[in-house]
């Protein structure tokens, strides 16, 4: 009996509005969202890797907030779930 393939979606697009999706230096897309004073990186590409948050308090995650400064943030995040 054949199997049923389920194929890998890769996903450009944010999943919420006001979420923000940019490639960190490997190449691998993350999700952006801002959450009150926490901003939550979620890699969308490869589900191995762990969310991760930060402190972070821009306004809105819109276009003057720039990949570098994401990718930035998103080196200094610590994994959700382990403590520091």
């Amino acid at each position: 009996m054949p199997k049923d393939s389920n194929p890998s979606t890769t996903f450009t697009e944010p999943l919420l509005p006001g979420d923000r999706v940019f490639a960190d230096d490997e190449g691998r897309l993350w999700s952006a969202t801002h959450a009150g004073e926490v901003t939550i990186f979620t890699c969308i590409s490869d589900g191995r890797h762990s969310a991760r948050a930060i402190v972070a308090n821009p306004a809105t995650l819109d276009t003057s907030v720039g990949d570098d400064t994401l990718r930035a943030w998103l080196e200094a995040a610590p994994r959700i779930g382990t403590l520091p």
